[in-house]
Formats: C-alpha cells, structure tokens, sequence
C-alpha cells in the first residue's frame, strides 16, 4: 500500500514538473519558427522597386528600410538578370547560396571585365564602391548590412522605380 502511495505521487509530481517543460519548449520552437528558415519556409515575395522584376525577394532579418540595425535578405534571380550600375552609402555583404553571380565594377555594365562567384563566395562592398551585376542560371544571393539600405543608380534612368 506504501509502495503503490509512493508511486502515485512520484508519478503527480514527474507529471505536475512537466508543465513547465512543456511550456518552456513550446517557446523555443516558437522563437525558432520567426528565426529559422529551411530552403521551403523563405519567404518569397516580389522584389521592392529598385531593383528590376523578374527576380524575387526575401527578408530574413531586420528591416533593410529602418533608420538603424542589421538586416538580411535574399535576391533568386533567374538566368540573365541584371543589376545596373549603382551604389549603397552603407557597405554591403554579399554570400552566393547558388548558381553563378558575375559582379562587375564602375559606371558601365561591361560583361568582360566581370567576376564570377559561384555557391558559396562571398564579396564585400565599401560605401559608394559603383558595381553591377549579373545571374548566370538561377542565381540566388544573401545581402546583409545596416539600415537603412539605399539603392543608388549611376545612372538615374537606370532605376526601376522611377518608371
């Protein structure tokens, strides 16, 4: 009778803890879902007006519009995409998830004299550094940086959105 008295209220105290174990890890999958992304849960989306459609977009961390903090986002662009000749007031950190992203530097796109960076490079540009670039298959690239982030064509008939 003592064993089985025992047993029960072991069994109500391994059942009254577990309560907030539950609870505890109900949160960290939570927090997970909002700051962890698998290739499937990206958040696609159209690309914003500064850059050309075609391509889509993703933001993973931040705001890159804010006035201030970090900010992560992707670019998938299709074969043949380009990106005019521009500039960030901001350095901008560049990583290759796949494909081939060719990046060329100064005021004229010219094919020639561009680098190609396959899955897996990465490229850092200093504020004001003019560059352009290319995707040579789908290309999918990762940005990140400081807000905010500004997009500044060379050559304002360039940009997407004033059109």
């Amino acid at each position: 009778m003592k064993r089985s008295m025992y047993l029960m209220l072991a069994m109500v105290g391994i059942f009254g803890c577990a309560g907030p174990f539950q609870k505890i890890a109900a949160q960290v999958a939570s927090h997970q879902q909002r700051h962890v992304f698998t290739p499937d849960t990206i958040p696609w989306g159209p690309p914003p007006p500064v850059v050309r459609p075609g391509a889509q977009f993703a933001v993973l961390e931040g705001n890159p519009l804010a006035s201030s903090g970090d900010y992560t986002v992707r670019l998938k662009m299709p074969d043949g995409y380009r990106i005019s000749p521009h500039w960030h007031p901001k350095r901008e950190n560049v990583t290759v998830i796949s494909g081939t992203f060719k990046v060329g530097m100064g005021d004229v796109f010219n094919t020639k004299t561009m680098v190609a960076l396959t899955g897996g490079s990465f490229g850092f540009l200093d504020p004001s550094m003019h560059h352009y670039a290319m995707a040579c298959g789908e290309t999918i690239v990762q940005v990140h940086g400081q807000a905010p982030f500004q997009f500044n064509y060379v050559n304002p008939e360039d940009d997407p959105g004033r059109k």
